[in-house]
């Protein structure tokens, strides 16, 4: 991966190493946030297995508070710390395909959280082998679809990696039951947290989207969209009440199914969805609340922002029904289900989606042109669009005469008697039966 700012920080960080290890002990990467969860984490699975701990940090957009995370690490156990800045990889190698493939779960979420979880695995694996560490750890609890997403990445890069998952693990479950445990064993271990027993939701946020669940939203009746909310739900986003009342125009330019220029400035995937984050964002769109199905069995109410993904996957929409051959678009969203759930359950590295992303690539061939959307109060609408290689002919399509004679409309009495021939003969023999 080349990434130099990550890969300097990381030589640098990684130069930072304790002296309490010894030399037969255990290497394990843990995945680390600097939390209250992974700070514990990061204490535990060092005393329970004797081990050397790495941690890493992957930035991917969420825009925390970096600094200091270094050393916050050494204190809290690790011998090296790795941050490394992935946004560029993960727009261009993980977003970018996705959307290509027009992917959405259960007809509204934007697979933020999904489709981050095998890059961070994906470096995990990378870090581990470099550190010829004997196994990776991660705070996913044993309800949720992380824990899947994380192994099951582990599996397809480096089966030869244990997995280590202290939430699924009964000693760990037995000794933190709650917050205010995971607190008090920080106090009592000295570990630099800054905590609240008491929080209203979890939260979880990167280039794509910002996710909020459990707390107050398990109740589904909960209004994440009462106007009392907006500390709560209004991170990338405004209520759509709280949106500009002028509608703003906003053209975007496709290359191949890839977004390559809002508004006529040329951008990179990364530029992309900055942009399109901070205009969505204004405009209050992109705001999903919903009931989804976990893959490990229970239902689960989340609450989304995701500003740019949902401009870029309506545009993205609008050019391929400018561009696309009937029958190709129509087989490519049969597929469009599948697709997303192989997403959402964590089957990214599986040999079924990386086969129907080759699919999705012919589809993509000529998804080439400008769409023109308004964004209003929430809402996304389309004002244009337009392709040197449109599929769209004004004068076979036309209710005036046709000058081209391309569409001859007396064939569609042939046409109609041969696609009905079925309907009568059913309805003959029906008809006898009663």
């Amino acid at each position: 991966m080349a990434c130099s700012i990550s890969t300097l920080r990381s030589a640098r960080r990684s130069a930072m190493i304790s002296p309490r290890f010894k030399a037969n002990t255990m290497k394990i990467v843990l995945a680390y946030s600097g939390g209250l969860d992974t700070s514990v984490l990061m204490s535990w699975i060092k005393e329970k297995y004797n081990a050397e701990m790495i941690g890493f940090c992957a930035d991917i957009g969420q825009e925390e508070e970096l600094k200091g995370l270094d050393k916050k690490a050494i204190k809290t156990g690790a011998s090296k710390i790795y941050i490394d800045d992935l946004q560029a990889e993960f727009a261009r190698d993980f977003i970018f395909p996705m959307l290509r493939a027009g992917a959405i779960y259960e007809g509204q979420y934007f697979l933020g959280t999904s489709i981050a979880r095998p890059l961070i695995a994906k470096r995990m694996v990378e870090i581990a082998r470099k550190e010829k560490a004997d196994a990776i750890a991660h705070g996913a609890t044993g309800k949720g679809n992380d824990q899947v997403r994380f192994e099951l990445t582990a599996a397809a890069l480096a089966p030869e990696l244990q997995v280590i998952a202290p939430w699924r693990d009964e000693r760990y479950r037995n000794e933190f039951p709650g917050r205010q445990e995971m607190i008090d064993y920080c106090a009592k271990h000295k570990i630099p947290v800054q905590a609240s027993a008491k929080k209203p939701y979890s939260m979880d946020r990167n280039l794509l989207h910002i996710s909020y669940e459990a707390g107050i939203l398990e109740d589904p009746w909960y209004d994440s969209y009462d106007l009392k909310n907006r500390g709560y739900f209004c991170t990338l986003s405004c209520l759509p009440e709280d949106a500009p009342n002028k509608p703003e125009f906003v053209t975007i330019d496709f290359k191949k199914g890839d977004a390559v220029a809002v508004n006529g400035k040329a951008l990179s995937p990364l530029g992309v969805m900055k942009t399109l984050n901070k205009l969505g964002g204004k405009h209050g769109v992109g705001r999903v609340d919903m009931v989804e199905n976990r893959f490990v069995g229970m239902k689960s109410r989340g609450v989304y922002e995701t500003p740019g993904g949902a401009i870029l996957h309506f545009a993205h929409r609008q050019m391929e029904s400018l561009t696309m051959d009937r029958e190709v678009m129509h087989q490519r969203d049969a597929l469009i289900p599948k697709y997303a759930e192989l997403v959402y359950n964590g089957f990214w590295y599986a040999p079924e989606r990386e086969a129907l992303q080759a699919y999705v690539e012919e589809t993509q061939k000529n998804v080439t042109g400008t769409v023109r959307v308004k964004l209003y109060k929430g809402n996304i609408m389309v004002s244009g669009r337009k392709s040197r290689v449109s599929l769209y002919n004004p004068h076979i399509a036309t209710m005036e005469a046709d000058p081209t004679k391309a569409y001859n409309q007396d064939d569609a009495t042939g046409f109609i008697r041969l696609n009905g021939l079925r309907l009568k003969v059913a309805s003959k023999v029906h008809a006898k039966k009663k």
